[in-house]
């Protein structure tokens, strides 16, 4: 019997796990051991220091001889892990970028080893079965009074807001239209509305003010009826797209949904909410009607690697019932021929325009099945109480100015008197020296910092320190 060279052991099978228990130990003192020389949310140094340790550790990357599995993994597990930005560190609260649950990256290896591949059943029987039940039970949560509601799993809000402005295309679609889908956004709107309408060839959405933060409903009506033509103004034949936001990137305002639907619904328009950051308030009973109004969307885009402490990427977009979907539908004869599918066996392909796909779904049903949604809907409470926690402290400190009260885990502010120079350099410094990680918001006001909260296990300590290091880099 032949023995398989140092690392060509293969993950699955009934050999696999044996296989792999083999490393575990070593990447996991790799991690820690990273992790310990790190000693901080960031890296120090600033972009030359830590590439020019990622050259001198790991090159070359391809010798001409392996070291072998163990050296390989120890050395760059231990890099990425000493050179890595710590959403788990209470001071790495720059972005949207959550720290996430052991139990859904424990989750996520047996979904890298299993490798189902998301586009034909018969590679992944069970994992199929598992997505299409999950994604109800999700939908179920955004569209609570649909009859059969459904969602699709992609990679984030980026590719959920492409598929629910291509889906609004191909509804609107008719002979009776001649002009192409017409999109109406805020300008607090994430960038990818705009990316949608070019790669989609639409034209350049019609983006509103929101000096406020959020879309202004009698802005809105003003917009539509020109549009549509219904009250006035100029008549047009084309259809629009009034899309909202339920958590912006800068600051996690929510636009008033309720007004923006009845304005939908008034003017003839279809109306997609972007949910990706606030659409988990959900599972709290305490802060779910804070997205009053969503179910009254066509689409809603979630993404639960943000307030779902998923590992990436773990994005999702709903929809009411799966007739929304129908323009999604392809046929490959080679995953999905016409008698496979009438003999019963599912069809994956239209439930994405990727072909290959990874089973996210796992780590999603894992932990939704392990924490329920009274344990999450917990996280949630916890990690917004921690902002307005963070919200008091610069309220109280004589010299630290607050935006705005958090509508959810972000909080913008700056020192008294900082002009926007100041600001941004304060901000390198801290990247530079690794001791903080923070964000930067642009607002009719002027620059701010931002601080994305999104560890629910944060203390009042931590976010006290995290302010003494801001001001111990202000000039006085």
């Amino acid at each position: 019997m032949s023995v398989a060279p140092a690392g060509t052991a293969l993950a699955g099978g009934t050999d696999g796990p044996r296989a792999l228990r083999s490393f575990l130990d070593t990447v996991l003192d790799a991690l820690t051991t990273g992790a310990q020389d790190r000693s901080g949310p960031l890296p120090p140094g600033g972009p030359d220091a830590v590439a020019r340790a990622v050259r001198d550790t790991c090159l070359p990357l391809l010798p001409e001889h392996g070291t072998g599995p163990h050296a390989a993994l120890r050395t760059l597990v231990h890099t990425l892990a000493a050179g890595a930005a710590d959403p788990a560190d209470p001071h790495c609260a720059a972005h949207l970028h959550c720290p996430p649950l052991a139990v859904a990256t424990a989750a996520d290896l047996a979904a890298g080893a299993l490798n189902p591949s998301m586009d034909s059943w018969d590679q992944a029987p069970a994992a199929s079965e598992l997505e299409t039940l999950t994604s109800r039970e999700l939908a179920a949560l955004v569209y609570p009074r649909a009859t059969d509601p459904d969602a699709l799993i992609t990679t984030g809000g980026t590719e959920s807001n492409q598929l629910g402005i291509l889906l609004a295309r191909e509804a609107t679609h008719s002979p009776r239209t001649t002009g192409p889908l017409q999109i109406v956004c805020g300008a607090n709107a994430h960038h990818s509305i705009h990316r949608a309408a070019w790669l989609l060839g639409l034209p350049e959405p019609v983006t509103l003010p929101t000096p406020d933060g959020t879309l202004d409903p009698a802005t809105v009506h003003t917009c539509l009826a020109a549009l549509t033509g219904r009250t006035g103004g100029t008549s047009r034949t084309g259809p629009v797209l009034l899309t909202a936001t339920a958590g912006t990137t800068d600051s996690g305002a929510i636009d008033p949904l309720p007004a923006l639907a009845d304005l939908a619904d008034h003017h003839g328009a279809r109306f997609h909410i972007d949910a990706s950051y606030g659409g988990p308030l959900l599972f709290s009973d305490t802060h779910r009607t804070a997205l009053t109004g969503l179910a009254r969307a066509h689409t809603v885009t979630l993404d639960l690697h943000k307030l779902g402490w998923q590992p990436v990427a773990a994005g999702l977009l709903a929809v009411p019932g799966p007739a929304t979907l129908t323009p999604l539908g392809h046929q490959a004869d080679y995953l999905n021929a016409d008698d496979d599918t009438e003999a019963g066996l599912p069809d994956l392909l239209g439930r994405s325009l990727r072909t290959t796909r990874r089973p996210d779904i796992l780590k999603i049903a894992v932990t939704l099945k392990a924490l329920g949604r009274q344990g999450l809907g917990d996280l949630i409470d916890r990690t917004l109480a921690a902002a307005r926690t963070l919200a008091d402290l610069i309220d109280a400190h004589p010299r630290y100015e607050l935006h705005s009260r958090p509508t959810l885990t972000t909080v913008l502010f700056r020192p008294t008197d900082a002009d926007d120079t100041t600001l941004a350099a304060i901000r390198r410094s801290l990247l530079s020296e690794g001791h903080a990680v923070l964000g930067r918001a642009t607002t009719p006001t002027g620059l701010w910092l931002k601080a994305t909260l999104l560890n629910p296990h944060t203390q009042p300590g931590d976010l006290t320190t995290l302010l003494k290091l801001v001001e111990g880099h202000t000039p006085r």
